[in-house]
């Protein structure tokens, strides 16, 4: 995001992370976090996860390494690659240059892309027992077939530089096959992050690093209520009418999924 200098604008970054347990069919409402820094560096990540352990499914960032270490404290996060980033790459290539080993590579990924759609939504068993049915064997076809052909490419070629994208990364890429609570792509931060790229044509700039800062908040506060299907403008509204009179050791009643849950009841009454 641009921020204000003197004289000029400087690049400062948003970082998102997102918790959608939907695709598997999990009960915890989605949300989103966001945080600003100056800058692009590995501490920042480190920093706001530093008390979390799980999973972590982003690019392929060198930032995010530390957090994968197996000697990190409180423990070690498990990476999942993400496979728009690895289909992305391929695309690109076949649109642009209409590459016929990325055009080939784009039909298989997409054979992939197809079955998982199909269980978008189940359970976490079922979604692993059709992987393993399904998708298994394309995956294990698209590792024979880009080894074989990455064999015959020179390492300069860009869709060289495609293949060994995914290839240097397959137990990350392949993560998802054994957990059914993974998704095949980091897709959710990625929509999470669409409003703040619309939004810069409006707002411009943040006016200070504190400007940056108080952005990375109401996104959150925006993208979490968008996630549960919650109006922004309308709880947003609502909450800081009431947020001064309301007993501060329950404020997670006015969470967005508490808050439409309220909702409901009073127009049902």
């Amino acid at each position: 995001m641009p921020v204000l200098a003197k004289n000029k604008t400087v690049t400062g970054r948003l970082w998102t992370y997102v918790r959608d347990d939907r695709p598997f069919g999990g009960s915890d409402p989605p949300a989103a976090m966001f945080f600003y820094s100056r800058d692009r560096g590995g501490e920042h990540p480190r920093r706001h996860l530093s008390g979390w352990v799980g999973t972590l499914q982003a690019d392929a960032y060198a930032g995010f390494n530390d957090l994968y270490d197996a000697k990190r404290r409180p423990g070690r996060i498990i990476e999942a690659a993400c496979w728009a980033h690895g289909r992305r790459k391929f695309f690109v290539l076949a649109d642009l240059r209409q590459a016929p080993l990325a055009i080939e590579a784009v039909r298989r990924t997409d054979e992939i892309f197809a079955v998982e759609r199909e269980i978008n939504g189940a359970t976490p068993e079922q979604r692993h027992a059709v992987r393993q049915q399904r998708i298994k064997p394309l995956v294990t076809a698209l590792e024979g077939w880009m080894r074989s052909e990455r064999a015959r490419l020179s390492r300069h070629a860009d869709t060289a530089k495609a293949i060994d994208y995914m290839l240097k990364r397959w137990p990350a890429f392949t993560r998802f096959l054994g957990d059914g609570r993974i998704c095949l792509t980091n897709n959710a931060a990625e929509r999470a992050l669409r409003g703040i790229a619309i939004g810069r044509r409006a707002w411009l700039f943040a006016g200070s690093d504190r400007g940056g800062e108080r952005a990375a908040a109401m996104f959150t506060l925006i993208e979490t209520a968008k996630l549960n299907n919650v109006d922004p403008q309308a709880w947003l509204a609502d909450i800081l009418c009431r947020i001064n009179d309301h007993p501060a050791a329950k404020l997670n009643q006015l969470l967005p999924w508490h808050w439409k849950t309220s909702q409901a009841y009073a127009a049902a009454a």
